[in-house]
């Protein structure tokens, strides 16, 4: 895990080594002034020797400003490195989920990958700033506040090595049972993250069905476990402090009173003492921050462990080792072809696929709820591997092809159109980075989104809002059209793209589609009859299987699914038709 971490280091290396070189430096410097302090009581005030306590003065001054200098340019290269680390791994993460599959983002969920470059980075970023300074420096600090005090009376000096291992196994107990706990909520941060999104994102159905109430419930319930698991772990660190001072302060009480019975003998000065007092208090202060820094791993190591799980999964879809770097043309070929989302054989959304649809053809697909449509266009441009069989795009194993060509030649708008902030023709452009403004007019006409834009007030660099909020949700299906036609690919997939459309602007759309993309092969997902009629053929789903393929007619004829769906909407077209005319 370790390791994992400090591949994320990288330019900050020379950072990450300065901070703790003056962190030591700095520990030097302030070890040193008690030394002089009891040399300025000793041989300077207590002597009524002026001149040897101005000399002692003046050094203590200059090494506590040296102190100061080191101390300053320590926090300065640790701050810069504990953030650049920060900066880097919300960078590696976010470039890893970028290679993820589908699947992969099944596996994690969206708000636990949120809640793992936010929260869990922050955790490591702090830990990380007390790995290079104050785990530095509290160790330090003790270990030389030990060795001096051990200089000047090892008698009085032994009690605190007496202390030590007892402050440790309480420590090592408080910390054995508030990791798994702190392991907990933040899984409980994943779940918090999940309702707070879904809620923003769905927040016009919140109030249509008046569901105030029930999503403040769902979250305050949520939010409880947090406090509570939280709650938990703190009360648990939170025995440190109290154990820690209890053991120093007997030391310290012990030391006061044994050191004055020496002084009374002669075996100690009163400057000896007063640095045995300071040393003392900086083995308390050493031992005070190592047990802050133990706090802060423990929650620490339950963020970077989750972090760590995403740094290390492997995307469940990589390149061939030398991909094939063209796609010859738009011909696609099922090949006995089984599908799991759960790449268990024995969950299968589709079965015994078969199919060949020649380059350019126009294939309508239709079916009921759940009969794996969707499922079977994933697979054409490998946002999911087939579990068994093999799919072939231009008379090529999609699994041997380079996936950015592949899907540089494999347009899909998906059934959730997503728009992102930005303009019109930011959005637009994901389809052709290096698109004209008349080509960006060319893609809205033929998809039927020029007549809603020419009204708007800037027209193409009208902004769209997050999740295309601002746009309806026709609007937001032509937009995506446009998108997706600027690419000018050799397969065009339309997952029920045009539900939100009028039927007068979804033959608008597909007869536009053929003058701008001609020789494209469009697939066409669709529960409209009128959408798919025109078809060269239709694909019949029903339960992942593919149950007929033929033309409208054929279908009509032959198929019981297509045949009851095309009567009932004509029904009810000629109801509608009749009822006007009534």
């Amino acid at each position: 895990m370790i390791k994992k971490l400090s591949e994320s280091i990288r330019e900050y290396k020379r950072e990450s080594l300065l901070s703790p070189l003056f962190v030591t430096l700095e520990v030097v410097m302030e070890i040193i002034i008690p030394i002089l302090m009891a040399r300025l009581i000793d041989r300077g005030l207590n002597r009524g020797d002026m001149r040897a306590t101005w000399i002692y003065g003046l050094i203590m001054l200059a090494v506590a400003c040296l102190s100061l200098v080191f101390g300053a340019l320590a926090g300065k290269f640790c701050a810069t490195a504990s953030t650049g680390l920060a900066k880097n791994l919300r960078h590696d993460i976010y470039e890893k989920i970028q290679t993820f599959s589908f699947k992969n983002i099944d596996d994690f969920s969206t708000g636990s990958l949120v809640t793992r470059m936010t929260t869990d980075i922050t955790n490591v970023q702090m830990a990380y700033m007390l790995l290079i300074r104050i785990a530095f420096r509290a160790p330090l600090m003790l270990i030389f506040a030990l060795i001096m005090s051990l200089t000047i009376n090892a008698k009085l000096s032994v009690y605190f090595l007496i202390a030590i291992p007892i402050m440790a196994l309480g420590l090592g107990l408080i910390i054995k049972f508030a990791h798994p706990l702190f392991r907990k909520v933040f899984k409980i941060y994943d779940k918090l993250n999940t309702v707070v999104q879904e809620n923003l994102r769905g927040i016009r159905v919140v109030k249509s069905y008046v569901r105030k109430d029930h999503e403040i419930g769902k979250f305050r319930s949520i939010s409880g476990d947090v406090y509570d698991t939280f709650s938990k772990a703190e009360k648990l660190m939170a025995l440190n402090s109290p154990l820690l001072q209890a053991v120093m302060y007997a030391c310290m009480l012990i030391i006061a009173w044994l050191g004055a019975k020496f002084i009374v003998a002669g075996s100690l000065t009163t400057g000896e003492l007063t640095s045995l007092i300071t040393y003392i208090m900086m083995i308390l202060m050493s031992l005070m921050m190592l047990s802050m820094i133990f706090t802060m791993l423990t929650i620490a190591q339950a963020s970077a462990e989750r972090i760590v799980e995403v740094l290390n999964t492997e995307s469940a879809l990589t390149n061939a080792a030398d991909p094939i770097q063209t796609v010859k043309d738009g011909s696609i070929v099922f090949d006995n072809v089984n599908f799991s989302y759960a790449d268990d054989p024995d969950k299968l959304s589709l079965l015994d696929v078969n199919l060949t649809i020649k380059s350019g053809e126009t294939i309508g697909i239709i079916g009921g709820t759940g009969s794996a449509k969707s499922s079977l266009v994933q697979l054409i441009p490998r946002l999911y591997d087939a579990t068994t069989g093999t799919v072939y795009v231009g008379g090529i194993d999609v699994k041997q092809i380079d996936m950015t060509v592949l899907r540089d030649q494999v347009s899909m708008v998906l059934q959730k159109n997503v728009l992102f902030a930005g303009t019109i023709a930011d959005n637009l452009r994901w389809g052709n980075p290096k698109a004209t403004d008349a080509e960006l007019w060319r893609a809205c006409e033929v998809a039927c989104a020029d007549e809603f834009i020419k009204e708007m007030p800037d027209g193409l660099n009208t902004m769209i809002e997050q999740g295309g909020a601002n746009v309806s949700g026709g609007q937001k299906q032509r937009l995506c059209i446009a998108r997706a036609v600027l690419a000018k690919p050799k397969i065009l997939i339309l997952d029920d793209s045009t539900s939100a459309v009028d039927t007068k602007t979804d033959a608008k759309i597909r007869q536009g589609l053929k003058d701008i993309i001609p020789g494209t092969t469009t697939l066409i997902i669709a529960q409209r009859i009128s959408s798919i009629e025109d078809a060269d053929r239709i694909v019949v789903m029903d339960g992942g299987r593919v149950a007929d393929v033929g033309t409208s007619a054929e279908l009509i004829e032959r198929s019981d699914i297509y045949r009851e769906v095309y009567d009932t909407q004509m029904q009810m077209k000629g109801g509608q038709v009749n009822g006007e005319e009534a």
